[in-house]
């Protein structure tokens, strides 16, 4: 392998690396979970053509020509599929200029538009897509405002364009964190975010009379209402980061004034003391399944059964990474799943099945995102497939094929670049790109 020097090199390197054009494609002889049905078929084949998912199941001939991955002993599932993160908007998160995720000091706050900040070469995502994720929400961080912008989805094939849908869903920080952003308290919080929606809502009235100078007293610019038309006339969804009950429940009243509000919750630490009434409400929620601290005192009741107690009540969960720090790892998401399958292991607690667990990280997050292209096994679906060297929930395992739209992708990352060529040095020499 040819050595590169420079951080620059290697992630042209990433990008280019992708084979141009999907293959016919079949993957033979291994434990095919489709997610459409709860249990996985042994010995089964998945066959794939121009990109899509063509049959899945045992007797399923191959097709002279393709090109055969051998699954023998090994996992089949969907590409798995992050219900947040932040992977393209950061590089470094500690580092200003690579970190493109909150505008803390920008007038604009519902209108921004995280897809013009993605960058395809960004090395989480090769990360990211090493560890078997394929799809992913990108989500804003609310900067001076309780609005963090329009999030939207990314494939992580491997290729300069990674955009699949921008303005994908609005994001809105509420709780503690709200409050603050907010003047100070959660009523302020809870009225600037009604205030914006009513303006939103007179500026689908009647945009001319919103920025002609007679709105001179309104709170929200002209773009930030623009933003929220489709927040209230229901063709965006409303992403809000909550985690106490009583925010919850607040939350869940917000369709009574704006009815066509379409919401998804994130975090939801305390949801499971109120799952019932978000199950009513038939409302998602996006969560990690590894938040048992009351580390503030909108958590003081956090439990690793939130999950499974949410799934129980009928409530649609997906996984993502909602703590700091956690939002360029999506790859850990098969250890949030599978931690809460042992959880229901533990007396008193309520955890996931294993098909409850591989739902919640493909077939629920695609449904919350409305990517109903992906998410199962099926024919007729987007191939976005990876097989793992053993059981996905197992932390011992990995993957050691990933294919995106029918295109296998490179299994190379910045990281096992820099291992392998360092990996052999002698210890008498200096590293290659030192002076000599």
């Amino acid at each position: 392998m040819k050595l590169f020097a420079t951080a620059a090199a290697v992630a042209a390197l990433l990008v280019a690396a992708a084979p141009l054009n999907a293959e016919t494609i079949a993957i033979t002889g291994g434990r095919v979970a489709t997610v459409a049905n709860p249990e996985p078929v042994d010995g089964a084949t998945v066959v794939i053509r121009d990109g899509r998912i063509v049959a899945v199941g045992t007797g399923v001939a191959v097709p002279a020509g393709a090109r055969v991955i051998d699954a023998s002993g090994k996992w089949v599932t969907p590409g798995l599929i992050a219900g947040n993160s932040l992977l393209g908007l950061i590089e470094v998160d500690a580092v200003d200029q690579t970190n493109d995720s909150e505008a803390r000091k920008s007038p604009w706050s519902a209108a921004i538009d995280v897809s013009t900040g993605l960058n395809a070469r960004a090395t989480p995502v090769a990360v990211a897509r090493l560890g078997g994720v394929t799809r992913a929400a990108v989500q804003p961080e609310a900067g001076d405002s309780i609005f963090g912008g329009q999030g939207a989805l990314i494939t992580l094939a491997a290729g300069e364009d990674i955009l699949l849908r921008p303005r994908a869903f609005q994001f809105i920080e509420l709780g503690e964190e709200g409050a603050r952003k907010a003047g100070g308290s959660r009523p302020a919080a809870w009225l600037e975010l009604r205030n914006a929606l009513q303006e939103a809502q007179r500026y689908a009235r009647n945009p001319t009379a919103y920025s002609d100078g007679r709105d001179r007293e309104a709170l929200v610019t002209r773009l930030d209402a623009a933003a929220l038309v489709p927040v209230v006339e229901g063709r965006m969804p409303l992403m809000v980061h909550v985690d106490r009950a009583s925010d919850i429940l607040n939350v869940l009243r917000l369709p009574q004034e704006f009815p066509k509000v379409r919401l998804i919750l994130l975090g939801a630490r305390e949801g499971w003391t109120v799952a019932n009434q978000i199950a009513a409400a038939k409302v998602p929620v996006i969560t990690m399944a590894l938040m048992d601290l009351p580390d503030g005192f909108e958590s003081l009741a956090s439990t690793r059964s939130n999950a499974g107690r949410l799934v129980a009540a009928g409530v649609l969960v997906g996984l993502g990474m909602t703590t700091d720090g956690s939002g360029n790892q999506p790859r850990n998401l098969p250890q949030q799943a599978g931690n809460a399958v042992a959880q229901g292991r533990l007396p008193g607690a309520v955890g996931l099945t294993p098909a409850q667990a591989l739902a919640a990280m493909t077939r629920s997050n695609a449904r919350i995102l409305g990517m109903d292209d992906v998410g199962t096994l099926e024919a007729g679906k987007a191939a976005d497939v990876v097989v793992w060297d053993g059981d996905p929930l197992e932390l011992s395992s990995a993957p050691s094929t990933v294919i995106i739209g029918g295109v296998v992708q490179p299994t190379v990352s910045r990281q096992t670049m820099l291992r392998d060529r360092y990996i052999s040095l002698q210890h008498d020499q200096l590293p290659l790109a030192y002076p000599r």
